[in-house]
């Protein structure tokens, strides 16, 4: 009796010794995109890659003074201040998982694409949550230029119960950033779903009486104010928090107390991202402990770059 001719699914054209090789990308789109769907923040900084090294230097220049000549006078030149920015790598990111080959064998239903996407999922959280605060010590910190400006921040005691209110405070920041002179495109709000949907309420945002398309009050959807972009974000929930304590394996300052911040209105040029190490995805078998290790990571690190085009609004 001949042996069978098997069809291995792992196989590339079915040949080689990589059974595993085709299964490998099954977990890596599912990381990628739900680290794709889920991160908000990454794309809304201003980024750089690294291909070696522990830090990257962002230059911050200054403004340069007009003034009328005077006839005969020599032309020589003004004083343009510099300074920088200096933005660490942390420690590697990591997500990861370990199944035993005895208990997938035995499971009934698959759980590496559920595992995968909760990796994805953890990834773009963390990343988003260390972006927020920063947006939040982005507006309270001071200028980065000597005589340019800092962050502002909005007292607004009713921000995270009164829609109408925060409205407001949202127009006020708008017009914080247009007084510092902060490009108004690339401009954005972050609110928790409660705001949110606090705002989707308010006829304004959503009639078509005052907008076109601005927003949808049947989806719950609210667009833009002031030319701002909104957008929900369920990390603000956790970001908006109270993090005061430093986490270990970062290099950067992340830590603040933000549990009085009802959002945060921002420019790209606020805060920068530096990455060491875009997202890597293994899916490997251990044959001394008999099951696969899932991980994925990714190795970057986060600042201040300018606080003048960070607003943000809090209720004390």
């Amino acid at each position: 009796m001949s042996n069978a001719t098997v069809s291995r699914l792992g196989l590339v054209n079915n040949s080689g010794t990589g059974v595993n090789d085709l299964f490998l990308k099954v977990f890596s789109g599912e990381v990628l995109s739900t680290f794709g769907r889920e991160n908000l923040m990454l794309n809304m900084t201003t980024t750089r890659t690294i291909g070696s090294g522990k830090s990257a230097q962002f230059p911050v220049t200054g403004t340069i003074a007009s003034g009328y000549h005077t006839v005969g006078n020599e032309i020589v030149g003004t004083q343009v201040k510099h300074n920088e920015k200096i933005i660490n790598i942390d420690d590697m990111l990591l997500a990861h998982a370990f199944l035993g080959e005895i208990d997938e064998l035995k499971n009934h239903y698959d759980v590496r694409s559920i595992y995968s996407k909760e990796m994805g999922q953890a990834l773009a959280k963390k990343v988003d949550q260390h972006l927020l605060q920063l947006t939040v010590l982005a507006s309270q910190a001071s200028a980065t230029i000597t005589g340019g400006s800092g962050g502002t921040q909005i007292t607004d005691s009713d921000a995270k119960t009164n829609a109408t209110s925060m409205i407001g405070s949202v127009f006020e920041a708008v017009q914080a950033l247009d007084e510092k002179d902060v490009p108004s495109s690339d401009r954005y709000c972050i609110v928790t779903p409660d705001v949110y949907y606090q705002l989707s309420n308010v006829d304004k945002l959503v009639s078509r009486d005052f907008s076109s398309n601005n927003g949808d009050f049947s989806k719950g959807q609210v667009v833009m104010i002031g030319g701002v972009r909104i957008i929900k974000s369920n990390t603000a929930v956790t970001a908006f928090a109270n993090n005061s304590s430093a986490i270990a394996g970062t290099n950067n300052t992340y830590n603040v107390n933000a549990s009085t911040i009802a959002g945060v209105v921002f420019h790209k040029s606020a805060v920068g991202t530096v990455k060491l190490k875009d997202l890597v995805l293994e899916n490997t078998y251990d044959p001394r402990r008999l099951g696969n290790l899932m991980t994925a990571r990714l190795a970057l690190g986060h600042g201040v770059l300018r606080p003048e085009s960070a607003v943000s609004i809090k209720t004390a």
